[in-house]
This record gives C-alpha cells, sequence and structure tokens, in this order.
C-alpha cells in the first residue's frame, strides 16, 4: 500500500491531558504529525482535532480506532484530500521599502489574493489562505524581494459528505435501548466473588 496525505477528523470532550495521549498514540507509532489544529467544534463542549500525516490508509485505520478507545474520544474520521474542503493561513512580512519602490511586488501579492493585514514604516504583514502549494509558491516569489518572516496555520477542513456532528449525536441519543437483557456469567456466584 502507498502512503498518501491523510486528514484525522477528532470529535471530542474538553479535558485537559487529552492532546497529549492523542499525541503518544502517533509518537509510539513513530508516525510524524504534519499538521495539527484543535477548536471548537459546531456541538456546544465538544471540541475538534484536525490532524494531517502522511500513511497508508491500513495504518490510519487502526490510528483512528486507537484514539477512539480514549474516554473522552467521541468518533474520529480520516479522509483523503479528495473528500474534504481544506484551507492554511499564512502570514509573510516584508519590507516596506520593496513593496513602495517595486510595483511587481504589489501586483504578485494582488494575484495571490494576499491583503495587507498590518502596515508600519519598516514593514508590511501580508495574509492569504489557500493549499500549501499555492502558499509556498507566494514565499518562493517573495523571497528575492528580502521576504522577512513567515508562518503557516494548521489546516482546518470540512469534510464534504458530512451532516455534521450534531446530526450524530442527536441519532445517539434518539436511539432506543435495546430489548435484549445481557446475562452476566457471574450473577449466580455472587457470594464466591465479592466475598472475602
Amino acid at each position: 500500500m502507498n502512503k498518501q496525505e491523510y486528514t484525522i477528523t477528532v470529535y471530542t470532550e474538553n479535558q485537559v491531558g487529552l492532546l497529549n495521549r492523542i499525541a503518544i498514540i502517533f509518537s509510539r507509532r513513530k508516525i510524524n504529525i504534519d499538521s495539527l489544529n484543535t477548536s471548537p467544534s459546531e456541538v456546544e463542549g465538544v471540541h475538534r482535532f484536525t490532524i494531517v500525516i502522511n500513511e497508508t490508509e491500513d495504518v490510519v485505520r487502526k490510528l483512528c480506532r486507537q484514539i477512539e478507545k480514549q474516554v473522552e474520544v467521541l468518533k474520529a474520521y480520516y479522509n483523503t484530500n479528495d473528500e474534504i474542503v481544506w484551507q492554511e493561513l499564512a502570514m509573510y512580512k516584508v519590507p516596506t521599502d520593496v513593496i513602495a519602490e517595486k510595483v511587481k511586488v504589489e501586483r504578485l501579492l494582488r494575484e495571490y489574493g494576499a491583503r495587507a493585514v498590518a502596515i508600519r514604516t519598516d514593514y508590511i504583514v501580508f495574509e492569504t489562505s489557500g493549499h500549501r502549494e499555492e502558499i509556498d509558491a507566494l514565499i518562493k516569489a517573495l523571497e528575492p524581494y528580502g521576504l522577512i518572516e513567515f508562518v503557516r496555520s494548521a489546516r482546518v477542513a470540512i469534510i464534504k459528505t458530512s451532516h455534521g456532528f450534531h446530526e450524530k449525536l442527536k441519532e445517539f441519543e434518539y436511539r432506543e435501548p435495546s430489548e435484549e437483557v445481557a446475562e452476566n456469567e457471574f450473577l449466580s456466584e455472587n457470594e464466591k466473588i465479592f466475598s472475602m
């Protein structure tokens, strides 16, 4: 099986230490996390982790099952890039005098859909969003003009076929209890088991 980029979406309760426990699942298997984002989700009290890794589908499937074993994890999904809508945000710091002198740089920034978010006498900060390739292309284009600093956010993604996690929660809440009675094999032996 070939490795490819997968985006893992994990819905969780907001608990201290959960991020560390999820990260340990990856580090024990020696899997590098390319991008990690955590934020509130559309459901109040539920957080969403967006994790990007480069692995085989079999490994990713096992990872999701392992992540779901954490008590605070409600559900983990994995998707290829074709199954999600995703973006990354990037900020670029460029010397002000270069922008003022060279019309070419201003045209270049407009071409990439960048907009100014901070203008000072010594530098201007631009921001843009897009796929990693678009962001990297703008870095290469700005380097000859004295790119001072660059930072990129983690990926944010929405699953194309998803109806929202709140629908899954509602489905779970309204599910009728089972009519089947689960038998406990030790119930008749409580004297032996629970006595000292």
